[in-house]
């Protein structure tokens, strides 16, 4: 049985389409992480400093500004908030994604893909009923 060539070039345009944007959010993800453990180790670094007032230098792009270590701390935890949130955003899209470009493949949808980690609260609770 032979295909339409155009109709085989349209699949394989399509398939490409979909595995480049699972690749782009991939690579989105590790980025915005990296950036976090940075802000992380920046935290780490206020909160060992011996001296807990007083000022920080801080770097914004290519240049260095000296701002009050409180609001520096202030600043980072935002911004640690706002990175935790676009990474699930994107960990969510991904999945969706990935489906699609499975689908697309004619592939079986992966199995366990949906689960999602328990919080520390369910955690809690489990290992209350566990230790009786």
């Amino acid at each position: 049985m032979a295909r339409d060539p155009a109709f085989v070039l349209r699949y394989l345009a399509e398939v490409e389409e979909l595995a480049e944007d699972v690749l782009a959010a991939r690579q989105q993800i590790v980025e915005l992480d990296m950036k976090r453990n940075r802000n992380r180790e920046a935290l780490r670094a206020l909160q060992k400093d011996p001296e807990p007032e007083g000022q920080a230098m801080v770097c914004f792009g290519d240049m260095f500004i000296q701002l009050p270590k409180a609001q520096t701390r202030e600043m980072l935890r935002q911004d640690q908030e706002h990175l935790d949130e676009e990474i699930s955003s994107l960990r969510k899209e991904l999945r969706v994604k990935v489906n699609r470009l499975y689908e697309a493949q004619g592939k079986p949808e992966l199995k366990g893909f949906h689960l999602n980690p328990m919080s520390s609260e369910e955690m809690k609770l489990i290992n209350r009923i566990l230790q009786g």
